[in-house]
């Protein structure tokens, strides 16, 4: 299903003009002209490993499927540690493929506050921890890695490492004797990596028909060598997703049927970390199916995802209505969850095409260190952060009111990930799209800043930025370490609302998601 309106002709002049440029072409040959660059441009030449990795990943040392077939029976849990792209999408092989009898379920770990690293082993008695960075250096992943190793008692069996050779993380396992450590591919990026060990490792250790996904991925990656055209997937949609940001519909809206609900977070880090940049950019929002559609703006994209066979009607209607109302509107489908390798790939293509029509580069990211900077030094100063005061309604009405149409809210939540929690902040997102008709969209901290903290910093400036920083009293020290998880946390928080207020890109900041409901009570 598509129904483009008025993108329609200039998504078709794009494709033409993409086959007459033979961009398909470039992009195999790993062109980086194609976004702008030289041969001579880090980020570009050694970053394009994405597109054959899937080639590649079942024959690493040691093998995915091998390595999970020896651990199964030895664990009950697969703790998985990792930020962005390390992690999401072994999220989203958890979500589709779902549990299977003899293999142990996932936990992901990608949050900072104490009560989720306090609480994430449940009752596992004999978990097994996958310390998952490319860099090994990522801050949140090395203390998630300090907690365990000490909770283990040290028991190197009881840890997989994924990781590029030579890093700090490779080393750490390499010393202390882990049960394995998978080497990532030094030429993929993070965010492109969901198709590399960083994704299929996670997913074979818990029970996915990793060698499906990757014949999936591999029947993808035939269609997407197809000229610019719409038997291209990759290309065409990429042309949708780039014109669409071109012609100020930039906020690219998600409705996802539920066994997909999770591939929004993957597309989130994706989309919005390689294009939000030099003030452009596009912006992921999750649509949960109960917002007024009088509430959309006309800056929206509508893009939603199904398992075939399995069709949600209540996706389809809101579809129909939107496409009535003058949006333009994609309909995508998975034929089998076996298909999900095949969708990684269409996105990672149709990103690195939407990038080039923007005209940014998809493979760096900017502005992410900023925030990593001012946290260090938030850190090193040894000083508690600021405490942040109950918010005054006033105050908070008028910095509301600066909002204009086109703008986008993002509520920023350092807290332990929840059930309820969850419940409540999409109930708040409804109420302010309802009530200021823009797009609204909800991030965890840390993990936002692996995924939408490039764009909320260099993409287009019309974020404003509601930041809720919930710990608890009983915080828990990282073993080794000077700060303990509660002080990372705050120290992240206000290292973030720093490199936002240095851009004049406005945030309020709460004590609670308690206040924050109130103020909209």
């Amino acid at each position: 299903m598509a129904a483009l309106g008025n993108l329609e002709s200039a998504v078709g002049e794009r494709l033409r003009a993409m086959a007459a440029d033979a961009v398909v072409e470039r992009i195999w040959s790993k062109d980086p002209t194609v976004w702008g660059g030289t041969r001579d441009t880090p980020e570009l030449l050694n970053r394009l490993g994405w597109l054959s990795v899937a080639d590649r990943v079942l024959a690493a040392d040691p093998a995915p499927v091998e390595l999970a077939e020896g651990v199964r029976a030895e664990c009950d849990l697969v703790v998985l540690c990792g930020m962005g792209g390390s992690s999401l999408a072994a999220d989203v092989f958890w979500s589709v493929f779902g549990p299977r009898s003899g293999f142990p379920p996932l936990a992901m770990l990608d949050s900072t506050a104490p009560n989720a690293v306090r609480t994430i082993l449940g009752g596992a008695s004999k978990p097994l921890f996958v310390i998952s960075s490319k860099s090994g250096s990522t801050l949140e992943t090395a203390s998630f890695l300090s907690h365990f190793w000490q909770l283990a008692r040290a028991d190197g069996s009881r840890f997989i490492a994924i990781t590029d050779e030579g890093s700090r993380l490779y080393r750490q396992a390499t010393e202390k004797g882990f049960r394995a450590v998978v080497q990532g591919d030094p030429d993929v990026g993070g965010r492109f990596s969901a198709l590399s060990p960083f994704g299929i490792v996670p997913a074979a250790l818990t029970g996915s028909d990793v060698n499906a996904v990757i014949a999936g991925a591999r029947s993808a990656m035939e269609a997407c060598r197809h000229p610019a055209s719409v038997e291209n997937p990759g290309a065409w949609l990429g042309a949708v997703l780039g014109e669409a940001a071109v012609a100020g519909r930039d906020k690219l809206t998600l409705l996802l049927s539920p066994e997909l609900s999770s591939f929004g977070g993957w597309v989130e880090q994706l989309v919005a970390e390689s294009t939000g940049k030099q003030g452009k950019g596009l912006l992921p929002v999750i649509d949960d199916g109960a917002a007024d559609l009088g509430s959309f703006g006309a800056d929206r994209l509508f893009v939603s995802l199904e398992i075939g066979g399995r069709v949600d009607e209540a996706v389809d209607v809101r579809m129909n209505a939107l496409a009535k109302r003058g949006h333009p509107v994609v309909g995508l489908a998975l034929g089998s969850r076996n298909d999900l390798g095949a969708e990684f790939f269409r996105w990672e293509f149709a990103t690195a095409v939407a990038a080039a029509v923007i005209g940014v580069n998809p493979f760096d990211q900017p502005d992410v260190g900023e925030s990593k900077a001012r946290t260090a030094r938030v850190l090193e100063s040894q000083t508690k952060p600021r405490a942040i005061p109950e918010p005054d309604p006033v105050d908070f009405a008028a910095w509301i009111s600066l909002v204009a149409p086109g703008d986008y809210l993002a509520i920023l939540v350092y807290t332990a990930p929840t059930a309820e929690t969850d419940r409540l902040l999409g109930g708040i997102a409804r109420s302010l799209q309802e009530r200021l008709n823009i797009a609204v969209t909800v991030g965890y901290g840390p993990r936002y800043l692996h995924s939408t903290g490039q764009y909320h910093k260099g993409g287009p400036a019309r974020g404003h930025f509601i930041q809720v920083v919930e710990l608890p009293e009983d915080d828990l020290p990282v073993p080794g370490g000077e700060h303990s998880f509660g002080e990372i946390a705050r120290a992240q928080a206000e290292g973030d609302a720093s490199a936002l207020g240095t851009r004049e890109r406005p945030v309020f900041r709460l004590p609670s998601v308690r206040a924050l409901h109130q103020l909209l009570a």
